[in-house]
């Protein structure tokens, strides 16, 4: 099964590679320590540091093969072939909730770099691949739990 492409951005790109790297060249020395001080405890069948030690090592090391994974299928977003024509990965766009008369500017980015609070929205969220392709004026139908709500699109930019 062919592995699934990342979209980033080049801030998006160096955060993940920060955090790996934070996470290879400190945590991972941090936890080593603990776990041979919690050896030194004796008994590693009744152990509880031990245990909560191995328990973040492995919890470590699985992020650690995400963001690994996450680097190698990484699809970097070029800001100058982002368009302004219609919404692709990358976009800023400024939606109009026809309904409450309210509008929201969002950014549409990759699953990996998505926060909603920061109004960083997933290509693969609802709203955002409801989005794409759209042009600025047009009306776009976003089905939800509670049924559909139309959104129109007042701008795109990079």
């Amino acid at each position: 099964m062919a592995e699934k492409q990342v979209f980033l951005t080049a801030e998006g790109l160096v955060k993940i590679e920060e955090e790996l790297n934070e996470l290879k060249s400190v945590k991972r020395k941090e936890i080593a320590e603990r776990i041979k001080v919690a050896l030194n405890f004796g008994d590693i069948s009744e152990n509880s540091e031990y245990d909560q030690a191995k328990n973040e090592q492995a919890q470590l090391e699985e992020r650690i093969a995400k963001l690994e994974n996450m680097l190698r299928n990484a699809k970097i977003i070029d800001e100058d072939q982002i368009t302004t024509d219609k919404v692709s990965v990358g976009s800023k766009v400024v939606v109009k909730d026809l309904e409450f008369d309210e509008e929201m500017e969002y950014v549409i980015v990759g699953s990996a770099e998505a926060d909603p609070y920061e109004g960083r929205i997933s290509n693969e969220s609802p709203l955002g691949s409801a989005l794409l392709g759209y042009k600025i004026g047009e009306i776009v139908e976003v089905n939800v739990p509670d049924g559909v709500i139309k959104y129109e699109i007042v701008n795109i930019a990079r």
